[in-house]
């Protein structure tokens, strides 16, 4: 039997819409089947660079496009999994996984023939324009491509830079690792109720499943994982506890123990800047941001200390009012960190007369769901229906086949809401294929969305607070820019676009959230179903911009601290807490909390993708708050609007530059004061 037959990810999938069969796939299946693979491309590669003909964008970058599409199918797989549905086996294939993946892609970006075939249609394009713009899109990110990952390099920076890669991609998996072992090991186990005192029962019942699930019986248990911490800090009476799950929290992997992140984090830190400086760049911030709308180190730093000047007025404000709030209250004289989410709900309570245990009962989660799918039937005219016959990872995630509004199949989504232990936590947007066409034939997208939300119990379906109701928005804003995806070339398609652009169409969908033509669809309370109140949702609106100048700050500090790592010029040898203490110096509002740090968790930086593009976030809100400000004008339905967002912003993808395809939508450049007036920070 050949290894084809043996390995289903050698073979065509034979499941609806070609959906990936994860049952038949086993850890012992992903090192065989990617080095294959990358056998298969290598092969492609050598036609591409053989052929007698003159380069060209048809004989050069469009077949160079498509080499490693059943490679990158492998790894998309992998690495989801790994995120989503993790093992100790698959976290040992990993160390080896990455670095194969990460020497095939300098394999290719290294071979100077192929470079200069890549060149001479760079070069023939400049003198001679006859490309489309989409194509002058590829061919440029392609050319880039190359030289940015050292195609003009000697060789001996060439071995450099392979070394450098190679490193890279081990450490930052163990950093993760590191994190997700951290989160799983902890817990707070308590025996006595009156520890849970001011803790709402939907809280209480959710942790005495945790402790039979963790073989506690007759008494509760709680987590690092979302659902479970972020209600604890916020109504635990108990101070004490609050303060050890507080420490808790931000002492991952930066322990004493042999999980401890401190080195990977100055490994990973030098490493990135010396791979800067081999490519002749200042700094690992300049090189990232050099393909960023913010375009420099310089301009995002800019653009933080311009909002911090607005922001942290309004910051220290909202501070010294809960702290006002919580000396008047229980007599505490100075307001610590593991007191900020538990006054400052009380006070939004008094000011209000709303929190989460009010709101909980109308965001069950299925009817969230159908909400959010309502939306987009509304806005795009999608509808989502539930296919038990596509395979799916684990029984926790429905899969659904996506139509247009004429019927047309669009995609395949996947949902997956619950924590376990072997999926790290947040939420994400992800996919297993993109979208392209190719031969006259459209493939569609597969795309995920994974969240951390409470598990139903035996007498309670799944409530998600109000900020878990935007965290699926947002998410599911990012799913439909996959989804929607309607380009010729699949590195272009989707969520393929600048960094610092990526977040606007999950950051604009959260604003439906907050409108009342949008909850009275689907916001009704699981035990009546009677529709969400009138002045419940205006109560929802009057706070939304609650302790935001405070959220704003943290915002900023985040970015600041990335900045802090990535902007270096020389190799950081020093201590980690007292560098990111120095860096957070200016943003702090409330006193520091001695054994705790950030970097050492900081996976967003150090594991995932946003390595000198935590500004992004920032950066999308300004984008999103001018853009619904528009929606907001002609309606949050309005057809015509949404036609205009979903063709110049969804489905263009990375076609064009990202302010090239936003002023198409809007007609104009965005108005960063939208966003100032969004959080009530406007002068």
């Amino acid at each position: 039997m050949s290894l084809k037959r043996k390995n289903p990810l050698l073979n065509e999938f034979d499941t609806p819409f070609g959906t990936i069969p994860f049952s038949l796939i086993h850890p012992e299946h992903f090192l065989p089947a990617l080095k294959e693979r990358i056998a298969e491309a290598k092969e492609s590669l050598v036609i591409i660079k053989d052929t007698a003909e003159a380069p060209t964008f048809q004989n050069t970058i469009e077949p160079l496009e498509r080499i490693g599409r059943d490679v990158h199918l492998v790894s998309s797989v992998f690495f989801n999994l790994n995120s989503a549905e993790t093992s100790e086996e698959i976290q040992t294939v990993a160390q080896e996984f990455s670095p194969i993946l990460t020497e095939y892609s300098n394999d290719i970006l290294l071979d100077p023939k192929l470079f200069d075939r890549v060149k001479t249609v760079f070069e023939a394009e400049k003198n001679n324009p006859s490309l489309t713009p989409e194509q002058k899109t590829l061919l440029k990110k392609s050319y880039k491509g190359f030289v940015r990952n050292g195609a003009l390099l000697g060789e001996e920076e060439k071995t450099k830079l392979r070394e450098i890669d190679k490193k890279l991609s081990q450490l930052t998996l163990k950093f993760g690792e590191h994190v997700l072992q951290e989160t799983n090991d902890y817990e707070l186990v308590i025996d006595n109720e009156d520890d849970m005192a001011g803790l709402p029962g939907f809280v209480k019942e959710a942790a005495a499943e945790t402790a039979r699930h963790r073989n506690h019986e007759d008494k509760w248990v709680f987590t690092l994982e979302f659902p479970s911490y972020i209600p604890f800090v916020t109504y635990a009476d108990n101070r004490e506890l609050r303060k050890q799950m507080t420490i808790a929290a931000g002492s991952k992997a930066f322990r004493d123990n042999d999980r401890n992140n401190e080195e990977i984090v100055r490994q990973i830190v030098n490493l990135r800047l010396e791979r800067a400086k081999v490519l002749g760049y200042r700094s690992h911030a300049d090189f990232i941001l050099e393909e960023r709308m913010a375009g420099s180190a310089q301009q995002v730093d800019e653009f933080l200390d311009e909002l911090l000047k607005k922001a942290k007025p309004a910051g220290e404000r909202d501070v010294a009012e809960v702290a006002d709030f919580a000396k008047k209250t229980d007599g505490i004289d100075q307001l610590q960190r593991w007191d900020w989410a538990y006054y400052a709900e009380k006070l939004k309570k008094e000011k209000f007369d709303i929190n989460d245990e009010i709101l909980k009962p109308y965001f069950r989660l299925e009817k969230v769901v159908d909400g959010v799918f309502e939306v987009a039937q509304k806005l795009y005219g999608l509808t989502f229906t539930a296919n038990k016959d596509i395979p799916v990872y684990h029984p926790d995630v429905t899969a659904y086949e996506v139509n247009d509004a004429n019927g047309k199949h669009l995609a395949v989504f996947y949902a997956d809401f619950f924590p376990r232990a072997t999926k790290r936590n947040g939420a994400w947007m992800t996919s297993f294929k993109g979208q392209y066409v190719e031969n006259d034939s459209e493939h569609r997208p597969h795309v995920s969305i994974v969240c951390n939300f409470t598990k139903p119990t035996a007498s309670t379906p799944s409530l998600l607070t109000f900020n878990e109701v935007t965290t699926l928005f947002h998410e599911f804003g990012h799913a439909l820019h996959g989804m929607l995806a309607n380009g010729t070339y699949e590195t272009l398609s989707g969520t393929n676009v600048f960094w610092d652009f990526v977040e606007l169409p999950s950051q604009i969908l959260e604003n439906w959230a907050y409108e009342k033509e949008c909850l009275d669809i689907f916001a009704k309370h699981f035990e009546t179903d009677e529709d969400i109140p009138a002045d419940l949702i205006q109560k929802i609106k009057d706070s939304a911009v609650f302790m935001e100048g405070y959220q704003f700050v943290r915002q900023i500090s985040f970015g600041r601290l990335d900045m802090a790592w990535h902007n270096r010029t020389e190799p950081f040898e020093g201590d980690v807490y007292g560098y990111e203490g120095s860096a957070m110096e200016a943003t702090e509002l409330l006193p520091k909390v001695p054994g705790t740090n950030m970097s050492c968790s900081f996976s967003h930086i150090f594991q995932g993708g946003y390595s000198a593009g935590y500004y992004s976030y920032k950066w999308a809100e300004v984008l999103e708050a001018d853009a619904f400000e528009h929606f907001k004008e002609k309606g949050i339905f309005d057809k015509d609007t949404a036609e205009k967002f979903r063709k110049n912003i969804l489905s263009a993808g990375g076609s064009e530059h990202p302010m090239t395809l936003y002023k198409r939508f809007r007609g104009k450049e965005p108005d960063a004061e939208a966003l100032l007036r969004k959080a009530g920070l406007s002068n």
